[in-house]
């Protein structure tokens, strides 16, 4: 879609079934973020991937590597925070690209390149183009702490 309201629970229209029923609707999990990158990498390796195939609210233009637990994301006046990775589930499965036959080889293929989960600390609306930025945490070891 062009154009989302995403709030602390989530986007709004979108309903996640794992995160309702099985997570109570943890806030930790209210966004899920994909790279642009990683959704062409996955292309050049034959998976036809797009945008919004692997359940991602958010396809972005960043780097990968800025996406950590603690980095903070900010698109237009909305304002998340990284929380954790997702890990591939059977749910890509369902992909018609994908199948019973070639799930193994993809979920496999998909560790470490799931996606992130961010918690909403600013609502807001998120439009496509928008500029994106990244903040890293600074961490600990870095700081000498």
């Amino acid at each position: 879609r062009p154009s989302l309201q995403i709030t602390v629970a989530g986007v709004e229209g979108d309903h996640n079934y794992y995160r309702a029923r099985k997570l109570n609707h943890t806030p930790d999990q209210a966004v899920l973020i994909v790279t642009e990158a990683v959704l062409l990498d996955l292309n050049a390796e034959g998976w036809p991937v797009s945008p919004g195939d692997l359940g991602e609210n958010l396809t972005l233009r960043v780097t990968e590597s800025s996406l950590v637990p603690g980095s903070r994301v900010e698109v237009g006046q909305v304002v998340m925070e990284i929380s954790l990775a997702c890990d591939p589930c059977r749910e890509l499965y369902t992909l018609p690209f994908v199948g019973p036959e070639k799930g193994p080889a993809f979920l496999k293929t998909m560790v470490g390149r799931r996606g992130w989960y961010a918690r909403v600390l600013t609502e807001g609306g998120v439009v496509s183009g928008m500029p994106v930025r990244v903040s890293t945490p600074v961490s600990t070891a870095a700081s000498g702490t």
